[in-house]
């Protein structure tokens, strides 16, 4: 798993794969903060300073055992530049050194803290929202289960991109190593909703959603039960899910022009609903 992050890491790094992963806005500033032992990244549009702006959680994916905040970074500063939103992307702890529930603690501390930070961040707290992509999107629909549970902080939309809604029975290609790893080898942990968010209790009162997936997705079946879990529960949810894509097609924009078109959908959304 060690070499798996470096290899990663170094792909990443390269300039010369800038076309594939997408550029850094140069108007996005980006800045550390931490939290005790976690570390946060702050995005931030200059175009934007001044005026007060919304908050949003965006949580990587990875399988909750590799990933950063800097494999987010166009996703992330395309949404700061075209939306004005504060960005806290966290570095959230990752399996199998820190199994479940490690990265739910990390991304509900992030959103604390940063509802508690909003005016030295420069952002409005009573406008916020969460997105997150692959497991990155479980960890949003968590912390948006979470929050209404607790009665604050109040999330205004959800962003879930390929969320992997239920991780019982290991459901979907791919899974099962990953899955294993982030619950410590303990499959009983995988009918708790905080691993699970398909089985909550209740999907009632959660933010009106936008569920992103794909034709070609081999996890779309649990992008699609999620929303319709939210429907039924009668949560306004809006899916996106193009055609000619698949699995982590949003983090491609050099290569998949679903990616913008994508982007185009959860900027639209987060605008409208964090007004």
């Amino acid at each position: 798993m060690v070499e798996l992050r470096r290899r990663r890491a170094a792909l990443l790094a390269n300039r010369c794969l800038t076309w594939v992963f997408g550029a850094e806005d140069p108007e996005v500033v980006v800045r550390e903060a931490w939290v005790g032992d976690l570390r946060i990244e702050v995005h931030a549009s200059r175009s934007w300073a001044g005026s007060s702006r919304p908050l949003v959680l965006a949580f990587h994916g990875g399988g909750w055992c590799w990933g950063s905040p800097e494999q987010s970074r166009w996703m992330i500063g395309q949404i700061a530049a075209r939306t004005g939103a504060v960005m806290v992307a966290p570095a959230y702890r990752l399996a199998p050194e820190h199994p479940y529930p490690a990265a739910v603690e990390d991304c509900w501390a992030a959103l604390r803290w940063a509802v508690a930070n909003a005016a030295d961040l420069g952002a409005d707290a009573g406008r916020v929202a969460v997105t997150g992509d692959s497991a990155g999107g479980t960890l949003a629909a968590v912390v948006a289960l979470r929050a209404r549970d607790a009665g604050r902080p109040r999330i205004r939309g959800q962003v879930l991109v390929y969320p992997v809604a239920d991780l019982v029975g290991r459901s979907g290609p791919g899974l099962g190593r990953i899955v294993e790893s982030y619950l410590g080898g303990d499959e009983s942990l995988a009918r708790q909703w905080q691993a699970s968010p398909l089985r909550a209790a209740s999907h009632q009162d959660l933010p009106p959603a936008l569920v992103l997936t794909a034709r070609f997705d081999p996890l779309r079946a649990h992008s699609e039960r999620y929303a319709r879990a939210l429907r039924t529960a009668g949560v306004e949810v809006a899916v996106h899910s193009p055609a000619l894509a698949t699995h982590a097609y949003l983090a491609l924009p050099g290569i998949s022009p679903a990616s913008r078109r994508g982007m185009d959908r959860i900027v639209g959304f987060l605008r409208e609903r964090l007004v």
